[in-house]
């Protein structure tokens, strides 16, 4: 860790430690002792505690919502738009699994100015999947009957859940995790999950 910039130094221990001992069962100062830093430098990179729990918040948020805008943007069909949102979401629970964990145990404790930005992007990124399920209703590609805001809140909170329980170490890598969410979530949406050009996002049955 003494290799890393003290910035970088800082995030980890903290991560560390507040998702041992919670965000006010951590100084500081103990920060600082674990991080091999000083008080100054921490002051340096972060005005107070509570900003650099806004940063480690704010990391992980940011990069599911870029990820999200650049599936969108790059794609052309709402299936595949919503099948390159899903994978990437996925993803951000290997990339970014303790700044995850540590979100889901220590948010409330944000201070309201810190919190707004935070709820602002994750607002933004349920949108784009709110978006997409009502294109691909529009399109004939989803299923008409279906309720977009039950649609998607219902995928977001289904992988929200990851962090409880993937395992880097476990037995299925996290592009496998991500296939099985894609395929579990499309053969729910599509209208018609074996046309030719969707049935390419599906898993393909394992031979007898």
């Amino acid at each position: 860790m003494a290799d890393k910039p003290l910035k970088d130094r800082i995030i980890d221990t903290a991560l560390q430690l507040f998702e041992k001992y919670g965000y006010h069962g951590v100084t500081v100062d103990r920060i600082v002792a674990e991080s091999a830093t000083s008080k100054g430098g921490f002051y340096h990179n972060f005005k107070s505690k509570d900003e650099l729990l806004y940063h480690i918040h704010d990391v992980f948020i940011t990069y599911a919502l870029t990820k999200a805008q650049e599936a969108y943007e790059s794609c052309s069909t709402p299936t595949e738009r919503l099948y390159a949102i899903v994978q990437s979401f996925v993803r951000v629970f290997h990339v970014y699994k303790p700044h995850i964990t540590v979100f889901y145990q220590e948010s409330t404790y944000l201070k309201p100015e810190y919190a707004a930005p935070i709820n602002q992007k994750r607002e933004e990124f349920k949108q784009i999947i709110f978006r997409v399920i009502r294109e691909g209703i529009e399109a004939g590609e989803f299923r008409p009957e279906l309720s977009v805001e039950i649609v998607g809140m219902s995928i977001i909170g289904m992988v929200n859940w990851t962090y409880k329980w993937y395992n880097p170490d476990g037995p299925l890598s996290i592009e496998q995790i991500a296939a099985y969410f894609a395929d579990f979530i499309l053969h729910a949406v599509l209208r018609n999950p074996e046309h030719p050009a969707t049935a390419r996002f599906l898993l393909r049955p394992v031979a007898e």
